[in-house]
């Protein structure tokens, strides 16, 4: 007769693991069917939707900042839009030309005297944006700064698409 010989941490393995086999053929384990007390019930009726609260009245002080923000940023896009044919002029007469050559330098300070014309806008634009920021925060008046801050963000987004066309024929 020949006996096997295990080493002993094989032999404690199959000894911890064998009540475990036991467990698996009783029929003791709980079932995984739905109990009563998940089953949902009850008569409870959902909370009618609230009313929005209106929004607070803008004060005529934030009003006339709101205005003349928008004013701001109107009188510098009429200086920007004074100084762009000239920059086109410019530019035009650029193209082609080398970098550091006396066309190119004379467009690039045409198209920087555009750029500062932006600048202007967009500080008219950032103190829109802190303005409406607070409103925002304050649960206040937003929709007039809101549409103040779109006014301007046209304005600036019509500006920068010239300039980057501008800027495209400068280094083709």
């Amino acid at each position: 007769m020949r006996f096997v010989t295990l080493p002993l941490s094989r032999a404690l393995a199959v000894l911890a693991i064998a009540p475990l086999a036991a467990c698996a053929t009783s029929d003791d384990y709980p079932s995984l069917a739905r109990r009563p007390i998940e089953r949902v019930s009850g008569s409870a009726e959902a909370a009618p939707p609230m009313a929005e609260p209106a929004p607070a009245p803008i004060s005529p002080e934030v009003s006339g900042r709101l205005a003349a923000l928008v004013a701001k940023a109107q009188t510098s896009d009429a200086k920007f839009s004074a100084r762009e044919a000239e920059a086109r002029r410019r530019v035009g007469a650029a193209r082609g030309a080398a970098v550091g050559s006396e066309a190119w330098s004379v467009a690039m300070v045409a198209v920087a005297a555009l750029e500062s014309a932006r600048s202007d806008t967009m500080i008219a634009l950032a103190d829109l944006d802190a303005i409406y920021a607070a409103d925002m925060v304050d649960a206040g008046a937003a929709a007039a700064s809101s549409a103040a801050r779109d006014q301007v963000i046209a304005l600036v987004a019509r500006q920068d698409e010239i300039l980057a066309g501008l800027r495209g024929q400068l280094r083709a």
